[in-house]
């Protein structure tokens, strides 16, 4: 009688647990193990990557990156990996610089290679395009070849390290929410990315085609940064677009210059590049 009620008890158990698995479930689990996660990453870029002025200040700000950012308010690839791998604490390098450009990247990635991550993030190309003048934007066919310099140093000195390349925010979807907030309009007047936000407020020919002509240069050098990270191979993600398709509102910046993202910007760029599943 008493082997039965162990029998019965048993069976009820393995029923529970079966139900406790089941769509009815608690909380899930994060997907995969602590292995398929980095274990150290590095993030390549400009100021935007730097956290430029996401502090209050026109000074870069790592702990507010939305790739390797400390902050909680942001929620970086770093703390999102972190909560799978607490091996990455600690690892997680920010070599992105204010004022970078495509010029810059290669010399970024020799930094990564001496680190030796296991996982890294590039997003450049707006200093490229913000330049003087259109005539001074780098030139698409310049561009790419700088980034497949930069690749290059990246895959022969880590051959097995995950890369993920962020494609360039939409700058002319800022122009378009901010040329008529004044104190945006006075802040951009102190020399902000001129080839697109001099003379905001013109609606002359002259200006509205300079825009343009911005505007199709950064979707240039998105589908060049797509095409290098295809021809990298199966160690390089894409992020499809998705930052550059970010609605940007003058909420997302901060409220010195007008054009670096606030912890806000910070944390929607985090959210919307992060890849999730770390499998490529």
């Amino acid at each position: 009688m008493r082997r039965w009620h162990l029998a019965v008890l048993a069976l009820l158990g393995v029923f529970a647990l079966a139900c406790e698995e089941g769509t009815g479930a608690a909380d899930p689990k994060p997907t995969g193990s602590p292995k398929s996660y980095p274990s150290s990453m590095a993030a390549l870029g400009d100021s935007i990557t730097a956290g430029f002025a996401s502090c209050f200040a026109l000074v870069a700000c790592e702990r507010r990156s939305w790739a390797t950012g400390s902050d909680s308010a942001v929620d970086s690839h770093y703390r999102r990996i972190r909560d799978s791998n607490a091996a990455i604490k600690g690892k997680a390098y920010n070599f992105a610089e204010p004022g970078a450009d495509s010029a810059d990247l290669a010399a970024q990635a020799r930094k990564a290679v001496n680190t030796k991550v296991q996982y890294v993030t590039i997003l450049i190309g707006s200093n490229d395009a913000c330049a003087p003048s259109t005539r001074g934007m780098t030139p698409v066919a310049t561009f790419r070849q700088r980034v497949d310099s930069g690749l290059a140093r990246l895959k022969k000195g880590l051959p097995k390290t995950r890369v993920l390349m962020v494609s360039i925010p939409d700058l002319y979807r800022l122009w378009e929410v901010g040329h008529s907030d004044e104190k945006a309009v006075r802040a951009w007047g102190r020399g902000i990315c001129p080839s697109l936000l001099a003379r905001p407020t013109s609606t002359a020919e002259a200006d509205e085609d300079r825009r343009r002509q911005v505007d199709r240069r950064i979707d240039a050098y998105n589908d060049a940064l797509a095409d290098a990270c295809r021809a990298y191979g199966k160690k390089c993600r894409w992020d499809s677009g998705e930052v550059h398709n970010v609605r940007f509102d003058l909420e997302l910046v901060n409220r010195i210059d007008y054009f670096h993202p606030s912890t806000e910007g910070q944390a929607r760029l985090a959210e919307v590049s992060y890849p999730g599943r770390f499998t490529w």
